[in-house]
């Protein structure tokens, strides 16, 4: 892409970032986690190989927010065409509906949350189609920073602390990740060679021991010996998919997401909804433009809480809720002078880590991995490192709901990793941790790509808004102007103006593919480090 333009190049906001250009990028959350992937590249290694190198380090180095015993998705451009990979994973076969039907909601944390992990299934798959180095390669950076140690960056020990008090009563949490009833300190070398040992078996394994052999029995035993219900055939019946991503066109851009069970598509719906205004005549960074993103955002998250889940429990297809006459008609209940409470429609029926990585060859990867909430269950497995994921959380218990708990089914998951294509071509490959943020975040960056011809860095340094968890109040960032939120007031919104280093708006990853190699873009709100070669 020619960027010939010189208001792309303005970076308006108060970031010391500026992003990374090169033939070959990395992005993401954290520096050592970059460099693994750069190490990957130097060796003749391409995206995907980068991108696992990467993952396998976030592990490691970036525990509170993911892990090995989570889920992953990825959207890969291989050259040609646009692969699309679901790696989530499953209830475990003893989750039987009946089980949490005197349950208002799914436990949040304990065994009772654990579903069926994903990523290492994933990283087999990603790896299998499209890896070039061999596979054990891939995990040497991570071993290293897990049997060596590495130093605890102050951003990192924050988000680790937060979680303490709540995960230190959880089988096997404290041993492992609060020696001493607390987290890492800023700068303190943080150690783990159960870990080490772990990645070592995955990674001579090919994933086979985590599903099928000595780790999954340690994961069996663990459940057995402290109230869980996950088993070794749980463990083994997992598969992991490749999927056609789901795309919704707007202003000569076209974004795509995993459909369900992921939340991409409410940026989808959203977008949609929003190709019935004029975000430019509204203006950048206004009031209007933020009102008319935030209502068309609720309107997507009722939706998705009321039709979104495994697919193949959907009363309703995906295709039914991108319908641009159903969203023409949901545009209709956006009032453009007043806030209004979101219902769902009715079609007609028929705390995760986020990566970047592009090589010269045009191979473009997003790839996003999370246990959910930072260490997810809090249940970990003694001595292997293995912290288990709490998505079992994102069920519902209501009978007769498309995402009701059931057997050997797939969770509302909320963790996107997002592509953008224009005139048929690669254009950013992008994404934004966070849980329910993510779909907003996506929202956010594309507008300000496809409505202001913003570059990336900038999009990423400007102030964000997120809707609430009861899809009616809205938080925005400590640096949005203050006429804006009283004028978001104004037009009948809650609003409330977040601290600074607040964590709860994500962080956002992007690759821009120019005319000639890549812009590489990184959050400032974490440790963000895109790298280049």
């Amino acid at each position: 892409m020619p960027i010939t333009d010189d208001s792309f190049w303005q970076f308006p906001y108060p970031s010391q970032r500026m992003p990374v250009l090169a033939d070959n990028v990395v992005s993401t959350s954290q520096p050592l986690a970059s460099a693994a992937g750069l190490q990957m590249l130097a060796r003749g290694g391409n995206a995907v190989d980068a991108a696992l190198a990467t993952a396998i380090a976030l592990t490691v180095v970036e525990p509170c927010m993911n892990g090995i015993g989570g889920d992953m998705f990825a959207i890969v451009w291989d050259g040609k065409a646009l692969h699309g990979l679901n790696a989530s994973g499953r209830a475990p076969a003893a989750w039987e509906t009946a089980r949490f039907a005197d349950k208002a909601e799914m436990d949040s944390i304990g065994w009772g949350s654990v579903t069926v992990p994903g990523t290492v299934s994933g990283w087999r798959a990603i790896w299998e189609k499209f890896g070039t180095l061999p596979f054990e390669d891939l995990f040497e950076p991570a071993i290293r920073y897990a049997r060596d140690g590495y130093l605890v960056s102050p951003t990192v020990h924050r988000q680790w602390q937060k979680q303490i008090a709540k995960l230190q009563g959880q089988p096997g949490f404290a041993e492992a990740f609060a020696p001493g009833g607390r987290a890492p300190r800023p700068g303190e070398r943080f150690t783990y060679p159960g870990q080490a040992k772990t990645l070592e078996l995955i990674a001579q394994s090919k994933g086979e021991s985590f599903y099928r052999g000595e780790l999954a029995a340690a994961i069996a035993t663990h459940a057995r010996n402290t109230g869980g219900l996950m088993t070794e055939q749980d463990l083994a019946s997992h598969t992991a998919d490749w999927v056609a991503p789901i795309s919704m066109k707007y202003r000569g851009h076209e974004l795509y997401e995993i459909g369900p069970n992921g939340q991409g598509i409410g940026a989808l719906m959203a977008l949609g909804m929003l190709n019935a205004f004029d975000l430019r005549a509204s203006g950048l960074d206004t009031a209007q433009t933020l009102h008319l993103q935030i209502e068309a955002m609720k309107l997507a998250f009722a939706d998705m809480s009321e039709h979104v889940g495994d697919p193949d429990h959907m009363a309703v297809t995906s295709e039914q809720l991108l319908d641009p006459g159903y969203l023409a008609e949901r545009a209709k209940h956006i009032d453009p002078h007043r806030a209004s409470t979101a219902r769902h429609g009715s079609p007609h029926s028929g705390g995760t880590v986020y990566l970047t990585a592009a090589d010269k060859q045009g191979m473009m990867v997003s790839f996003i991995q999370s246990n959910f909430k930072g260490f997810g269950s809090g249940v970990v497995v003694p001595g292997t490192g293995i912290a288990l994921q709490n998505r079992g959380w994102g069920f519902s218990t209501r009978a007769g709901h498309p995402n009701v708990v059931a057997p050997g089914k797939r969770p509302f998951h909320t963790i996107i990793p997002g592509f953008v294509m224009k005139d048929g071509t690669p254009l950013m490959s992008f994404g934004l941790m966070g849980g329910s943020m993510q779909a907003q975040g996506h929202l956010q960056m594309v507008s300000r790509l496809a409505d202001f011809g913003q570059n990336p860095q900038a999009a990423s340094d400007a102030p964000r808004w997120r809707v609430k968890d009861d899809n009616m109040g809205v938080a925005v960032e400590w640096n949005t102007p203050p006429d804006v939120v009283t004028q978001l007031r104004m037009l009948g919104h809650d609003v409330h103006v977040a601290p600074r280093f607040d964590l709860e708006f994500g962080s956002a990853q992007m690759a821009m593919r120019l005319e000639e190699g890549y812009l590489a873009a990184s959050d400032h709100r974490k440790d963000g480090y895109a790298v280049g070669l």
